[in-house]
C-alpha cells in the first residue's frame, strides 16, 4: 500500500475524531503544581503541534516555587491517543525508526556512562525502549549485559523479534513493576519522564525494579537550558502536546534523594544533542511552508500548495546548513559552558 493510499484510507476517522473538536482531549486546568502543590503558577509557552501539524493548542505553566513546568491543561486518555496515534507507529512507524536507529554513538555514549559505577551490570532494563536501538548498541559497550526492553506500544514487541531486546514487556511500568521487582542491575530511562501523566509513581517503580546497589539512569530535556529560553516555541525539547513535564535537575535530585537513592553522577554536556539550532530554523520553515498531505487534514493539497511548500524549503538549504555548523562546532565544544545544553543526565544509586 502506498503511504497516499494509507493516507487516504486513514482521512474519514481523524475527521470523524475532529467533527467534536479538540477540547475533549484534555483534562480541567490545573490550579496548583503537580510536583510541589504551590498555587503560584506562570504561564512559560503557548504553541501547536509543530512536528505533526494536527489540529489544537497547548499551553506550558511553569511553578513560581519549584521551577517545574508543565502542560497545563494536560492531556487526557483520549488525547494522548489522538496525538500519539502515527507518530511512532502506523505513518510515522518507518521515519521514526529511521531517526533513532541512525543514532548509534549517541546510544553507546549514554550506556558508557554507567561504566564508572558499574562496569559489568548482569542485566538492565530500559524503559521507554520504543524500537530497542539503544539496547541493540550498548550491547558493543557492554557485551557481557542482557538488555530487556519495556514501553507501552507495540515497538518494544518488534525489537524482541529484531532481536534488539533479550525480553520484552509491554504495558504501563508502574503497573508491570511488582513482577519485576529487585530484578535489575540498571534501569534506563531516556527521555522518558517528560512523557509520563505521573513522573513520581514512575520514579516509585523503578525504585522497586533496582536491586539494592544497582543504579538508575535518566535523562531528560533540561528546562534550565537558555536555548529553552532562546529559541521560545521554537525549541525542540518542548514537543508540544507528547512532553507532559519538565523537571529541573534539582528537583530530581531532590525526589530522588526522597526515594531511597544516592545521585552519583550528574551530567550536562554529554546529554546534550546538538541539533537545536538546526531544529529551530526546519520548525519554522515547516511552520511557514504549505503543509505536506496528512489524514487530519480535510482534504490532499493541491499541485500549487505542494510547488511553494517544495520552493520554501528548497530556500531555506542555507538556514540549515547554517544551523547545522553552528550545533556541532561552534556550540557543542561550549555548550556546558553557555549553559545551553538541552538535556541532562543523571545516575542514581539505590541505597
Amino acid at each position: 500500500m502506498s503511504k497516499q493510499t494509507e493516507i487516504e484510507a486513514l482521512r474519514s476517522a481523524y475527521r470523524k475524531d475532529l467533527d467534536e473538536g479538540t477540547d475533549r482531549f484534555f483534562e480541567p486546568r490545573r490550579t496548583t503544581c503537580p510536583w510541589c502543590g504551590s498555587d503560584r503558577l506562570t504561564s512559560r509557552l503557548r504553541t501547536t503541534d509543530l512536528l505533526q501539524h494536527k489540529p489544537g493548542a497547548f499551553a506550558l505553566d511553569r511553578c513560581a516555587d519549584c521551577a517545574h513546568t508543565f502542560q497545563n491543561p494536560r492531556l487526557n486518555e483520549t488525547g494522548l491517543e489522538f496525538y500519539y496515534r502515527d507518530f511512532y507507529d502506523g505513518l510515522g512507524e518507518q521515519k521514526m525508526s529511521g531517526t533513532f536507529g541512525g543514532r548509534t554513538k549517541m546510544y553507546q555514549g549514554r550506556a558508557a556512562s554507567m561504566v564508572p559505577h558499574d562496569p559489568t551490570p548482569k542485566n538492565w532494563l530500559d524503559v521507554g525502549t520504543g524500537h530497542g536501538h539503544f539496547c541493540e548498541a550498548a550491547r558493543e559497550v557492554l557485551p557481557g549485559t542482557a538488555f530487556d526492553g519495556l514501553d507501552f506500544t507495540d515497538g518494544v514487541e518488534l525489537a524482541a523479534r529484531e532481536g534488539r531486546v533479550e525480553h520484552a514487556y509491554r504495558g504501563a511500568f508502574p503497573d508491570l513493576a511488582p513482577e519485576l521487582a529487585a530484578r535489575y542491575d540498571v534501569v534506563s530511562m531516556f527521555h522518558y519522564l517528560e512523557h509520563s501523566t505521573d513522573p513520581d509513581r514512575e520514579l516509585r517503580a523503578a525504585h522497586e525494579t533496582v536491586r539494592p546497589g544497582g543504579h538508575l539512569l535518566i535523562e531528560v530535556p533540561d528546562p534550565e537550558s537558555r536555548y529553552a529560553r532562546l529559541l521560545g516555541r521554537w525549541w525542540l525539547p518542548w514537543l508540544q502536546p507528547q512532553h507532559l513535564h519538565f523537571i529541573p535537575v534539582a528537583n530530581l535530585r531532590a525526589r530522588l534523594t526522597d526515594l531511597g537513592f544516592t545521585v552519583v553522577a550528574e551530567q550536562h554536556a554529554e546529554a546534550h544533542d546538538p541539533v537545536d539550532l538546526l531544529a529551530a530554523v526546519w520548525l519554522a520553515l515547516d511552520h511557514t511552508a504549505p503543509r505536506e498531505d496528512a489524514p487530519w487534514l480535510p482534504r490532499p493539497p493541491g499541485g500549487l500548495q505542494k510547488t511553494l511548500r517544495a520552493a520554501l524549503l528548497l530556500a531555506g538549504i542555507p538556514a540549515l546548513i547554517a544551523g547545522t555548523l553552528l550545533d556541532r562546532f561552534a556550540v557543542r565544544p561550549f555548550s556546558q559552558r553557555l549553559r545551553v545544553s538541552n538535556a541532562y543526565r543523571i545516575v542514581a544509586r539505590r541505597d
